[in-house]
């Protein structure tokens, strides 16, 4: 069968178009690269929980019904759908002061919020807003990420040493640190520091190798050999198996708490859609694939539905697990749906040696997540290509860490939004003169800036809208106050405006006044049809009239060489 008639079958129907067509011949690669991944997930789930503040088996449970939803409801081959750093940090971020950390209630709250995210992606998808995820730019992303990244490792630290953490937000707990540093476990230290270097090691002989899993089963089988938790090393304790019960979440579902817990979900929503879209997008583009943002987008609000039933937090497509499955060999959600039936294993049958699990070793493993996510070569890279785009990212960093997540993220979107505006409110537009060989060139508004002998050509480089409408008109007047020149023709070159609102269409009306008080015709070249209709509605069409539009730069300069034939 033909590549393409392979991706017509997949995307005919409504389900499974991650996983079929299925390849037979990659089947076994599939299959073993759900089984590598399950070795690095399951650890780094666990510590995932200690992020949102809820117990270890609920990591497990992320993998479990929210996974498997996304791999038969999504559009994406290789997107991975589960608990991610940036939504555990936001969800424990709001969740901080309306319960106690691991309760039972804290737990309905974080599926609360699960079924909120995913009612905001159903939402989304059902009116059209995919496009959002194009408004957390990467700029903001990267700085949001490191911010994450510096307060998820920062508050690992008293784990990792043994002594309270009784600090809240980042300089709080580091704070606390340097006051309870005294009080280390060495022990714990110890155990810390093995599991560290176990994880390290195993990443610098091969990236394949499971490291985390290789620490995580070594330091159980120590802990129950020696008794650990006999030394005063801090376990964690008996860990419940078994199948997640489905129901719905133990709140008081009543609109003072949805309006509370609103700005946190449209956070995490905009976090899911910005993370996800992009992760998805890159893999399509890295294997030459397809796949549908909007119904990524139902597959993200149905394994959000699975999480908030089956007792867990919100999920999120995570660009390191993605990455973790495309390495090993996974090409399409198989793989994804292996890793769901060895958790499935572990959940029936293999909670039980996790009660020997030493706190600081997955105090360790959240340590080294949180390191992951500092990206420092992604912050050098901006500084060295868009230096005013880099303290962006630096200040969207500054905010999750000493302020919070929740409002780091909406820092970032207020950021993102405010530099995306800054671009079309200064667009680089130019004049248009002859070269020597007759051919046209752009250049910056100066003198001389006449393309023939009375014609200016002014290129607008942006949607002309409220914002940049006063520089239009500041750089018409500029343009034609120069006595030295006599202008008799201002064309106005629009090849790359494709919107005219109602501020920018009553300015154009002033800017006409002023040329024909100065007795300069106004003229346009490169309209665009619904440009057109736009300059009609506002008016702009009846003060210029039908003759003042043209398609060609050879009709326009025709035109105007012609000028005192037609006019006559």
């Amino acid at each position: 069968m033909a590549k393409g008639q392979k991706e017509k079958r997949a995307f005919n129907i409504p389900v499974l178009q991650g996983v079929l067509p299925l390849n037979r011949a990659t089947l076994p690669a599939e299959i073993l690269a759900g089984l590598t991944f399950a070795c690095l997930a399951i650890p780094e789930v666990m510590g995932y929980t200690k992020i949102a503040g809820t117990p270890v088996v609920t990591g497990l449970y992320t993998i479990l019904f929210p996974m498997a939803l996304f791999a038969l409801c999504g559009s994406s081959r290789h997107l991975v759908v589960g608990a991610d750093s940036a939504t555990a940090a936001i969800t424990a971020s709001a969740l901080a002061g309306m319960a106690l950390s691991g309760s039972s209630e804290y737990l309905a709250l974080a599926s609360l919020l699960a079924f909120m995210a995913a009612i905001l992606l159903i939402a989304a998808r059902l009116i059209g807003l995919g496009f959002l995820a194009d408004f957390l730019s990467r700029t903001v992303l990267v700085g949001f990420l490191t911010g994450v990244g510096i307060q998820v490792a920062t508050g690992e630290i008293p784990g990792l040493l043994g002594i309270k953490n009784d600090g809240h937000g980042t300089i709080a707990k580091l704070q606390a640190v340097f006051q309870n540093f005294d009080q280390t476990s060495w022990p714990t230290l110890a155990i810390s520091a093995t599991v560290l270097l176990v994880v390290i090691g195993c990443r610098r002989l091969s990236r394949k190798l499971p490291g985390p899993l290789f620490a995580i089963l070594g330091v159980i089988l120590c802990s129950w050999v020696f008794q650990l938790s006999e030394t005063g090393i801090a376990v964690l304790g008996p860990v419940p198996g078994g199948l997640p019960a489905l129901s719905i979440p133990e709140v008081d579902w009543n609109w003072p708490l949805f309006k509370q817990l609103l700005p946190t979900a449209l956070s995490i929503f905009v976090v899911i859609l910005a993370q996800s879209a992009a992760t998805s997008r890159a893999y399509a583009a890295r294997y030459e694939e397809r796949f549908s943002e909007n119904t990524d987008l139902v597959g993200l609000g149905l394994a959000n539905l699975g999480a908030a039933f089956t007792g867990t937090f919100v999920v999120n497509g995570s660009p390191t697990k993605t990455e973790m499955v495309a390495s090993a060999g996974g090409r399409s959600q198989v793989a994804q749906l292996t890793t769901v039936m060895i958790v499935l294993v572990v959940i029936l049958f293999l909670t039980g040696p996790l009660a020997y699990l030493p706190n600081a070793a997955l105090s360790a493993v959240v340590f080294l997540i949180g390191l992951k996510l500092i990206d420092l070569k992604g912050l050098i890279a901006i500084y060295r290509q868009a230096r005013s785009e880099f303290w962006i990212a630096v200040a969207t960093a500054a905010v999750v860490v000493i302020i919070g997540v929740e409002q780091g993220i909406i820092f970032a979107m207020v950021l993102s939004l405010i530099d995306h505006t800054r671009r079309g409110y200064r667009p680089k537009n130019s004049v248009i003169i002859k070269t020597n060989d007759g051919g046209w060139h752009s250049k910056p508004i100066s003198v001389p800036n006449q393309f023939e002998p009375g014609l200016v050509i002014y290129r607008f480089s942006h949607s002309l809208y409220y914002a940049n409408a006063q520089r239009l008109s500041d750089e018409v007047a500029t343009i034609t106050q120069d006595e030295d020149s006599v202008i008799e023709w201002f064309c106005i070159e629009a090849s790359a405006i494709d919107d005219v609102d109602f501020t920018a269409g009553y300015t154009l009306r002033n800017v006409l006044e002023l040329l024909q008080a100065r007795n300069i015709k106004l003229v346009f070249l490169f309209v665009e049809s619904h440009v057109r209709s736009e300059l009609d509605r506002h008016g702009v069409t009846d003060l210029v009239g039908d003759d003042a539009f043209f398609a060609t730069g050879s009709d326009l300069v025709t035109a105007f060489r012609y000028r005192n034939t037609s006019d006559s």
